[in-house]
């Protein structure tokens, strides 16, 4: 895949890029990840159309998330992705990444399609904020890690242990460092209900079996249903919340075939 960078206010971002041809589909990572997390599921994504997957600032060789960071700040950077790109497009955002894909659908006519793999909405690991900040403050991501997936992701100890003793570890302790500035950015958010439910385009909504009406994912994700009641609804069977680590290729396949379902209508 290709870099991609722009320039917003004076903070680089960067991106991966996939060439192709027809409507671009823009990927929009949550936490805990970076573009390079999603080039298997990409990889499987069995259509002619290139792929953007950004690099949310935060990430290295984008920038910082800066003073004055909230939802706001995401979305205006999607939004200048868009201008970059110049024509209409698609958008799967999962998790954090979903939540700011359906609102800057809200906000320009280029968006024609949008993806969400479990969106989250407030309250969502609020609680966990004052510790993620005390960890990163004293510069113990070791910590922060630990903090995301037990108290937040609510996975096990042992599903902890797990993660230390494997090569992903380093790589999770990095992209912590932004993570109480993130879930604090998302509890500070409120959509307008009635912008979200008046989406004039198809939107298609991703959930894992496991995660499906259990904590913490799984009632996000409702909470988003509830507010898009036109969005198709589509579950991974066997897949919780991290289907693009555990089984890319399954995810790309479903993303195939909805982006197909859509091709002939919107290209």
């Amino acid at each position: 895949m290709e870099p991609r960078y722009i320039d917003r206010d004076g903070t680089g971002l960067h991106a991966l890029w996939r060439p192709g041809s027809g409507m671009p589909l823009v990927l929009i990572p949550g936490v805990m990840t970076d573009a390079k997390g999603w080039c298997r599921v990409v990889a499987s994504v069995d259509r002619p159309e290139p792929v953007l997957i950004l690099n949310r600032r935060g990430r290295v060789p984008s920038g910082p998330l800066g003073r004055d960071y909230g939802v706001e700040t995401e979305v205006l950077d999607l939004l200048a992705w868009l201008d970059w790109l110049g024509e209409p497009v698609r958008l799967f955002g999962w998790s954090y990444g979903g939540l700011v894909a359906i609102e800057t659908a809200t906000r320009t006519a280029a968006v024609r399609h949008v993806i969400a793999y479990e969106p989250v909405l407030r309250p969502f690991g609020a609680a966990a904020v004052p510790t993620l900040r005390a960890a990163v403050a004293v510069d113990d991501l070791d910590r922060a890690v630990e903090v995301v997936n037990l108290d937040v992701s609510k996975y096990s100890p042992e599903h902890v242990a797990a993660l230390r003793a494997s090569p992903a570890w380093e790589s999770l302790r990095l992209w912590a460092a932004p993570v109480a500035q993130e879930l604090a950015a998302l509890n500070a958010f409120t959509p307008e209900p009635e912008r979200w439910a008046a989406l004039d385009m198809p939107v298609d909504l991703v959930v894992g079996e496991h995660s499906r009406d259990d904590e913490p994912y799984g009632t996000a994700f409702t909470a988003v249903e509830r507010m898009l009641p036109g969005a198709a609804v589509h579950v991974l069977p066997g897949q919780g919340h991290l289907a693009h680590v555990d089984a890319p290729e399954v995810l790309g396949d479903l993303v195939s075939g909805i982006v197909a379902d859509f091709a002939t209508v919107l290209d």
